[in-house]
């Protein structure tokens, strides 16, 4: 089977899927990844085959869009910002793929964009999705993170206030997405998104625990949890020994915000540097936004790229913005967890973090402030760390990837073309 790999964004959108390409690779299926060239040395470095999409920026040019991402707090206006900084190429995307769409036998992609499948479905294409958050799936026993909750209410009304609520969502998301694209797909003859919540495929993958995350018994058969796809760039052998001399046996609190970027990053740093106890480690990936302290201090350590879990395995806590990407990885690392939502599902994921008890989350204005408390409440009450070791072994047992191509080849078979 050749199957085609669909995503834009950061690496949180794209590692995940190159996890799903390796694994539908070693079941023996050819497999196409088609992103942005930023992504193109990790992919084929992977054994993937990379086709080109728009947009072709350079890096610095997807950091100032995550800065403009950081700068909406509605989701739904977070979602009409990214199609928005897709316009001008828009268009030539929607050609690009649909050349590729017919060279293939499945096409799987990202789920902020579920209006491919108009193409898959134009040619005869299964088409699927991947989520990486589960607060996206529409269930009649939840409320989505918008709407208040009726708790103590009889049950008939919660769940029919639920599915008005979902239904509302659904409407709003597929208003906002069609406001910003409807004319392009109009030009390609596509018609307006449709169910952009509560339908974007026959199959939608749910790349989290099911064990840890999947509370509802309500969702419809379409979204299936197979649990976390996860890839790692390459390990250092350099990095590893400068780390190691720096903690010096000693687990220390990782900071590390990925791919995320945000305004006044001099001020925020200053703020923490002057803040953060002196003589206590902390080592700061500086990331996409390009972290660093003014002063010279000695135990802070300043890394750039590094895998996940390599760095992690010093961290006595990781302080983190609560990106689904960098959750599964201190989940899967056993420590404890200190998250500063900043846009999106951040905020959901650090409400995960605390229901499950491995962690505790501080709001955006103030961190540098609270951090050093924070850090020390995660580090010495011994039932956060417990949790996490708990937590990251039940993760180890759970084959998120094999779970995924046994999914999407279980879905291939059942297919039904559009007539």
């Amino acid at each position: 089977m050749k199957v085609l790999l669909i995503s834009q964004g950061s690496t949180g959108d794209i590692y995940p899927l190159i996890a799903l390409g390796r694994a539908l690779l070693d079941a023996g299926h050819a497999v196409s990844f088609a992103t942005a060239p930023l992504y193109r040395a990790e992919i084929e470095g992977a054994g993937i085959a990379f086709l080109q999409t728009p947009p072709d920026w350079e890096k610095p040019v997807f950091v100032e869009c995550m800065r403009e991402l950081d700068r909406q707090s509605n989701p739904i206006m977070l979602l009409r910002q990214i199609y928005r900084s897709g316009l001008s190429f828009m268009g030539e995307l929607i050609d690009r793929v649909e050349a590729y769409v017919q060279t293939h036998d499945l096409v799987v992609c990202s789920y902020v964009f579920p209006h491919f499948k108009l193409l898959c479905d134009r040619h005869n294409v299964p088409f699927a999705t991947i989520t990486f958050c589960h607060s996206v799936i529409p269930a009649k026993d939840i409320t989505p993170e918008l709407f208040p909750s009726l708790r103590g209410l009889p049950q008939p009304i919660q769940y029919r206030w639920n599915r008005l609520c979902w239904w509302l969502v659904n409407f709003a998301v597929d208003h906002a997405v069609n406001s910003i694209s409807r004319a392009t797909f109009i030009s390609k003859g596509l018609p307006p998104i449709k169910d952009f919540i509560r339908a974007p495929a026959d199959l939608s993958i749910v790349s989290v625990s099911k064990e840890l995350m999947g509370t509802s018994q309500h969702m419809d058969s379409r979204f299936q949890f197979t649990g976390y796809l996860r890839w790692q760039s390459k390990e250092s052998e350099v990095l590893q020994r400068e780390i190691e001399l720096f903690c010096a046996g000693e687990a220390v609190p990782v900071l590390t915000f990925g791919s995320v970027s945000f305004d006044h990053v001099q001020d925020i740093m200053s703020r923490f540097a002057h803040r953060w106890p002196k003589g206590d480690k902390i080592i700061i990936q500086s990331g996409w936004v390009g972290l660093s302290v003014e002063l010279s201090r000695p135990e802070i350590k300043i890394i750039h790229s590094v895998s996940h879990d390599q760095l992690f395995k010093f961290a006595s806590c990781v302080i983190h913005h609560g990106g689904a990407g960098t959750t599964a990885s201190v989940l899967h690392a056993g420590v404890p967890h200190v998250v500063v939502p900043h846009f999106g599902d951040q905020d959901f994921w650090a409400s995960e973090v605390k229901r499950l008890g491995v962690g505790v989350s501080l709001p955006q204005k103030k961190w540098p402030e609270l951090l050093p408390k924070a850090v020390a409440r995660v580090t010495q009450k011994k039932k956060y760390s417990l949790s996490a070791k708990a937590l990251a072994e039940i993760l180890a047992k759970e084959p998120g990837a094999a779970n995924a191509v046994q999914a999407l080849a279980d879905y291939v078979k059942q297919y039904s073309p559009v007539v």
